[in-house]
């Protein structure tokens, strides 16, 4: 009994090779059995992959495909030769690898579809997150009776600018990486070219590049205010938000490398992971290494 896979158009009624076949041609299909098995049982398996393609034009073509190819063998005198002819063989063996790589593209069509959606709906969710507390926050804050001076605003400000950009910076990481892999979703393990459905692959797609979007969003902001500290003393900032708001034929230009100096970390925490998680475990490095230190000292003094 078939199972249906979630998330992929699947077939409620699957069909076999035997189903294409007139019942004149029973006995021609005995006999490719019989002299191509190993043909024979790869072409149907190719059939089962074409009723679970990603786009429906691709399923019907490949469907179509193979069903002319089947009907070709069977209708070849040649095929009664024995122990087989060559040429037969050869023709086989070119069909089944274009058909290879035609499920091959409609997989990359499925990861491809998939990673576009998952990341423009984070990309759209991230934006929604770092613009609603803008506009909201500062009434919201209002109403507690709380009040931002000039340096809390501008905080809040690098904050969300360096979270938005480092939303945007794992998506470019996102589609590099997608672009520079051949087989970004092979099966690990598997004996078969598709192991999975590309429907199914598309939809956990959608959720990763939603997932990405936010990992480089959350660890953009972590990176930011850990910078912001100062106790990450090998960067140093260009200008700081005292200096914006207590400086003054300068203020235009503080805010600019401000910006400027946000946004590039930003894009280099949500671009580059392994950077980010340097920066936070050097942090949590020096936070480990000044409690001993102040454990040691208390134990001392005791």
């Amino acid at each position: 009994m078939c199972e249906a896979v979630e998330g992929a158009p699947t077939e409620r009624r699957p069909r076999s090779l035997a189903d294409c076949v007139d019942p004149e041609l029973a006995q021609d299909l005995a006999q490719f059995r019989k002299v191509y098995p190993k043909q024979q049982l790869e072409l149907q398996y190719l059939y089962g992959a074409a009723q679970r393609a990603f786009e429906a034009r691709t399923r019907e073509s490949l469907e179509i495909t193979l069903d002319c190819l089947l009907r070709t063998v069977l209708r070849d005198p040649r095929l009664y030769d024995s122990p087989g002819d060559a040429d037969l063989a050869d023709y086989l063996a070119q069909e089944i690898d274009g058909v290879w790589t035609r499920l091959c593209q409609d997989e990359a069509v499925a990861v491809v579809r998939g990673l576009n959606f998952g990341l423009t709906l984070g990309a759209f969710l991230s934006v929604l997150l770092l613009g609603v507390p803008l506009l909201a926050g500062v009434q919201l804050l209002g109403m507690t009776g709380a009040t931002l001076n000039c340096s809390d605003r501008w905080s809040l400000l690098g904050a969300f600018v360096c979270g938005g950009v480092g939303a945007f910076g794992a998506v470019l990481s996102v589609l590099l990486r997608v672009r520079g892999s051949e087989e970004p979703l092979r099966r690990k393990g598997s004996s078969h070219k598709v192991a999975i459905a590309p429907a199914q692959v598309s939809r956990s797609l959608r959720h990763e590049g939603v997932y990405r979007v936010f990992v480089g969003w959350i660890l953009a902001l972590a990176v930011y205010f850990v910078l912001s500290t100062g106790w990450v003393t090998a960067i140093s900032m260009p200008s700081t938000t005292g200096e914006i708001c207590t400086t003054g034929a300068d203020a235009a230009a503080k805010g600019t490398a401000f910006w400027g100096f946000w946004c590039a970390v930003g894009f280099l925490a949500g671009f580059n992971e392994r950077w980010a998680f340097g920066m936070l475990n050097r942090q949590g490095g020096r936070t480990g290494s000044r409690r001993r230190q102040a454990a040691a000292s208390e134990s001392d003094s005791g």
